[in-house]
């Protein structure tokens, strides 16, 4: 079977802290029609360092939207003394909002896909520019496609999103899939049958714990990307299914193929 290798997108590949931030400003100002938000309000305004905190428990695009929807709220705004408790109680405290909202996940994560075509029609290039590209995994994916890997990206992004970015950073993955296309462990048993996995690159240790867990993906190398979008402890108490990987380790090929 042909090789491949698997890269989350978001923290992996590029690190688009400022466009999930824009984006879901615009949501919340343009689509959300939250009564909670003032119109009207600056959607220029620069990265919430609450925003920038919580990040790494973000699973879905949907999240950031009601996160933002939090800090941004005229009356008991979500700010740095509630955050820790907000984080504590994370996917409890997401679902408490939804249902106070009368909202599901579907509405939120249409609300950022609109800001993203809103912004993708108004000016492109500025929105590509929101995305910040690690170099080298860039050069890596690049090296690989010489070597005759091929490279398939799964990402909770929307694919035409993603695809878009790639294509604009000069990064050609034969395979793109989407929050679209479903749950990554149901991608990736899909794609076992086809092709000889040399690894999957993810910043969530959540996902990993899950893959790992399952008996027909154990043959799969797996690796913590360090420099992603990381909580504090996780790098503590790794499983040895799970190789933690820092950018440096990304000169050199044999690192992940001779595993």
């Amino acid at each position: 079977m042909e090789k491949l290798i698997l890269f989350d997108f978001d923290g992996v590949i590029i690190d688009g802290m400022d466009e999930y931030w824009q984006s879901s400003l615009i949501a919340c100002e343009k689509y959300l029609k939250s009564p909670e938000i003032e119109k009207g309000f600056d959607i220029n305004r620069e990265v919430s360092d609450t925003f920038i905190a919580i990040r790494p428990w973000v699973k879905y695009g949907w999240e950031m939207v009601l996160i933002t929807h939090e800090i941004c709220k005229k009356d008991e705004p979500l700010n740095n003394p509630k955050r820790e408790n907000f984080i504590k109680n994370y996917k409890h405290n997401c679902q408490a909002i939804l249902n106070r909202n009368s909202w599901n996940p579907y509405i939120l994560q249409r609300s950022l896909d609109n800001a993203r075509n809103y912004q993708i029609k108004l000016d492109k290039n500025a929105w590509l520019k929101l995305h910040r590209p690690f170099g080298e995994i860039k050069n890596f994916i690049q090296r690989l496609q010489i070597n005759g890997i091929k490279i398939g990206i799964i990402t909770t992004k929307g694919k035409i999103f993603a695809t878009e970015i790639l294509h604009q950073l000069k990064i050609y993955p034969e395979l793109i899939f989407g929050y679209e296309d479903g749950k990554k462990v149901d991608i990736i048993s899909r794609l076992i049958k086809e092709f000889e996995i040399q690894g999957f690159i993810e910043d969530r240790k959540e996902t990993l714990m899950k893959l790992i867990t399952k008996k027909k993906l154990k043959s799969i190398p797996y690796y913590l990307a360090s420099w992603g979008y990381v909580k504090a402890n996780d790098l503590l108490d790794i499983p040895q299914e799970i190789n933690v990987l820092k950018l440096k380790d990304l000169k050199d090929l044999k690192n992940i193929l001779a595993y």
